[in-house]
């Protein structure tokens, strides 16, 4: 596996090495080894055979099948459950946007949020699956516990393929069907969407049997709208621009991205949906770090 510097900060690693994120899932279980479930491991007692799939281990393979079959099946076995995290990462035009001062765009934050939580569970020895999306899911990656997928992560950030404009609720429903149990779902986007879908959208994921976290990045600019003259905005998404002056629209601007924010977080709240809103200039060691703290334990 080939490590990528640029998806990777040290101090963030050491910071949420300690840390998990099986707090709160509705997964049974909890913790690997707190109780026997009717999901499968790698104990002594035989449950059933499924198709193979890409990243499962060649150990478990069923050779006598094949033989019979000439088809790859996977022997599967009760025992402690382990964690299925899906990361869903916003890669809209919107989220290239970065400020005067800030170090990174809002995507390639996103991206060290998205590659830092993906270490993290695989180190943990837990499942990850991954998906990039705009007005749709444009790449997946099917759910791993090889670390070989964060090979295969860098090489989706680098290359993959990318649409304009943004729809959570396409993009989860899209991403629901491609997932066939209980998971943690933690989805990382500016949310620069309609709020009315956005939470459609996850009270979905939620009754499906989800535990959902959505992570909201945004620039600080786009908060204050710092500019003092008159000038051109562009959206990067639609292309469409128009002449402003700051400072005869700065106060109501703000009035409503704050209200938007909020407005998010009740959502959140009212669904039970974990939500963090994040600043690209924010230390991302220490905001992983609440986050994973804050985490409560299901009963």
């Amino acid at each position: 596996m080939r490590t990528l510097p640029k998806y990777f900060d040290p101090e963030v690693l050491a910071n949420i090495a300690q840390l998990n994120l099986r707090a709160k899932t509705v997964i049974d279980g909890l913790l690997a080894g707190a109780h026997r479930t009717n999901s499968y491991g790698h104990s002594i007692e035989f449950a059933q055979h499924r198709e193979y799939s890409f990243g499962d281990d060649l150990r478990s393979v069923d050779w006598k099948v094949f033989a019979r079959s000439d088809k790859y099946y996977v022997k599967q076995y009760e025992d402690e459950t382990t964690l299925e995290c899906y990361l869903l990462l916003d890669h809209s035009e919107s989220m290239n946007y970065r400020g005067a001062a800030a170090h990174l765009s809002k995507l390639e934050y996103a991206q060290l949020i998205m590659c830092s939580l993906a270490y993290l569970v695989l180190q943990q020895q837990d499942r990850i699956g991954a998906a990039t999306f705009s007005a749709g899911v444009d790449d997946w990656l099917p759910i791993t516990g090889s670390m070989h997928a964060l090979d295969m992560l860098f090489t989706t950030l680098e290359s993959g393929r990318r649409g304009k404009g943004t729809s959570i609720r396409k993009s989860m429903s899209s991403a629901l069907e491609r997932i066939p149990r209980k998971s943690l779902l933690i989805v990382i986007s500016d949310l620069l969407d309609d709020t009315a879908e956005t939470e459609q959208a996850l009270r979905a994921a939620k009754f499906a049997g989800h535990d959902c976290i959505v992570i909201g990045v945004l620039d600080s600019d786009e908060l204050s709208l710092p500019m003092d003259e008159i000038c051109q905005l562009t959206d990067l998404e639609s292309g469409a621009r128009v002449l402003v002056d700051p400072t005869l629209i700065a106060a109501a601007y703000r009035k409503e991205m704050q209200a938007d924010r909020d407005a998010l977080s009740a959502m959140c709240g009212s669904a039970d949906v974990g939500f963090y809103d994040l600043r690209t200039q924010d230390n991302l060691g220490e905001s992983l770090s609440t986050i994973l703290r804050t985490r409560r334990w299901s009963p």
